[in-house]
């Protein structure tokens, strides 16, 4: 047996331990005094700098993938509009996955292009994983509701449906989380862009308000589902 402290009363090692639980070594750099508050870190700027630099690249990554397919589509004479979503149709139903990936022409996907980008970007600018799943949730719904309820012998196609899911996403996932940043670029978002929402009715030929109907659903359920569950659901009075 040795005499001493040991490795167990190590400084370092105990300061290493405090750092990993949150609670820093006093005395040891960057400790915060007891009461005060942490100060920002550089490190802290530089994740919010990555976070965003990646959701640009997916984001752009996936307009440049929509305006690869439709280049196709219009070397193959539009056959790749077939794989939209055909109502009630069995083999329509594969549409629900292809559809958001297709356009009726340049005009359409063009038309889309800006919405995409910026709604797209917020959603994920916010956390990668959580702007995925939301995607996943509208692009689900938002399929299968124009499956159910288009108007037969139709075949919708485009990206529109993600895009209304984002807008309804945007604008409500601040009241589910009850975070005062997200309320305030809702806000935003509902000021730019809520003119958008009146395309949920029908109105103009050719054009799937059934898709863009389902994709607001779909934007609301998912915020719903996306904010933790202490702040969706009302404070309960302590017992």
């Amino acid at each position: 047996m040795t005499g001493g402290l040991g490795p167990s009363f190590d400084p370092d090692r105990i300061a290493a331990m405090r750092a990993r639980s949150g609670t820093p070594y006093p005395g040891t750099p960057g400790a915060v005094p007891p009461g005060s508050k942490p100060v920002p870190r550089a490190g802290n700027l530089a994740a919010v700098k990555q976070l965003w630099l990646r959701a640009g690249v997916l984001i752009t990554g996936f307009v440049l993938l929509l305006y690869a397919i439709e280049g196709v589509d219009a070397i193959d004479s539009r056959q790749l509009d077939r794989g939209g979503i055909e109502p009630r149709e069995a083999d329509g139903l594969w549409g629900v996955l292809w559809a958001p990936l297709l356009h009726s022409g340049w005009d359409h996907l063009i038309g889309n292009t800006l919405p995409v980008l910026v709604l797209g970007f917020l959603v994920l600018a916010a956390g990668i994983g959580r702007g995925l799943a939301a995607t996943a949730v509208i692009w689900v719904l938002a399929g299968l509701g124009t499956w159910l309820t288009g108007a037969d012998g139709s075949v919708h196609v485009g990206a529109s449906s993600l895009v209304f899911g984002w807008l309804t996403f945007l604008i409500l996932r601040g009241w589910f989380t009850k975070q005062v940043g997200q309320i305030v670029l809702g806000l935003a978002v509902l000021v730019l862009y809520g003119s958008l929402l009146w395309g949920v009715l029908p109105g103009q030929d050719g054009i799937s308000w059934q898709g863009h109907l389902f994709g607001a659903i779909g934007g609301i359920v998912a915020a719903w589902l996306l904010a933790p569950r202490q702040r969706r659901s009302p404070e309960r009075a302590a017992v």
